[in-house]
């Protein structure tokens, strides 16, 4: 307990853990989004009969990266907020509580992509009969649709909080 309570510990830098976690998850988003997505409809993958299910694993996988990222930003932003002291000035940066808002909108958007979308797209996409021709159900357009808006509105939050943080950086640089 004594070596938990030490002041002689150095404390994590939550700026480099929030800034690292942020730059990855907003490329991996935009190589999902640009480059991986777009890759597979050009070379036909989509019109494949299997390939809702290969398409579903993608994503449980890219779903559960990206919380692992949103909580660890969040957690950044929490702690670099507690950390403020009650006489420094915040010019609307990383440690204003815009930011923190901004986290919690993006966890909600991930959450709505773990939880909802991408098992309904997936449920959808499923053939249950081998024998008939792949076809696109009725209603994965408005999926696709509402995923690629909250896909969106995911990269506009990751953008305005690397804006915040850079905004921090040269403040404390003019300072």
């Amino acid at each position: 307990m004594r070596t938990l309570s030490s002041p002689s510990l150095k404390s994590m830098n939550w700026f480099g853990v929030i800034l690292f976690f942020l730059m990855f998850w907003f490329s991996a988003s935009l190589l999902m989004d640009f480059v991986i997505m777009p890759g597979l409809f050009v070379t036909g993958m989509m019109s494949q009969p299997d390939f809702s299910t290969a398409g579903y694993s993608l994503f449980w996988v890219f779903n559960r990266l990206e919380l692992v990222c949103v909580a660890l930003v969040l957690t950044g932003l929490l702690v670099t907020h507690q950390a403020r002291t009650d006489h420094t000035v915040m010019d609307s940066g990383i440690r204003s509580r815009w930011a923190i808002e901004l986290a919690l909108g993006l966890l909600a958007i991930v959450l709505a992509f773990t939880y909802a979308l991408t098992p309904a797209m997936g449920a959808l996409g499923v053939s249950l009969n081998a024998f008939e021709p792949a076809t696109l159900p009725s209603g994965m357009n408005q999926l696709h649709l509402l995923y690629f808006g909250l896909e969106g509105l995911k990269l506009l939050g990751c953008g305005l909080l690397l804006k915040l943080y850079f905004h921090d950086l040269q403040v404390s640089g003019e300072a």
